[in-house]
């Protein structure tokens, strides 16, 4: 079996988590270190994900200390319209509505650090034949 599982460097890490449960339902599979210096593994539905505290000091830096992410995150989701709407309401600013655009349905967000995520799912088959 073959996964990837990104890993974001968030400051402060416990307020990620509250955001990202809140804004995309994540539940929080393992979590090790104490106050804001942890690692955890996040879940929104099977898709998986880790966050860790940001350390300038070591090269990992959060996207506000770029003025800018370096990539996006794309959550593949059954409704994006509900989980855009509760990033929003989390907290996410929301840079481009919930529209059907190159065969999905898709909204972005920049989350409180910084990240960028599409929201979305694809319109019919995929990948297209």
């Amino acid at each position: 079996m073959s996964s990837m599982q990104p890993q974001l460097w968030v400051e402060p890490a416990t307020g990620a988590i509250a955001f990202y449960e809140a804004a995309f339902g994540a539940r929080v599979l393992h979590r090790v270190g104490e106050g804001e210096n942890i690692v955890a593994q996040l879940a929104v539905g099977e898709a998986m994900f880790w966050i860790a505290t940001a350390s300038p000091r070591d090269g990992r830096l959060d996207p506000r200390h770029l003025g800018g992410a370096t990539g996006r995150t794309l959550l593949v989701v059954p409704d994006p319209d509900a989980i855009h709407a509760a990033a929003v309401a989390a907290g996410a600013t929301a840079t481009s509505p919930p529209a059907d655009e190159h065969g999905w349905r898709v909204g972005r967000v920049v989350d409180p650090f910084g990240h960028e995520w599409e929201i979305g799912r694809p319109l019919g088959a995929w990948p297209p034949s």
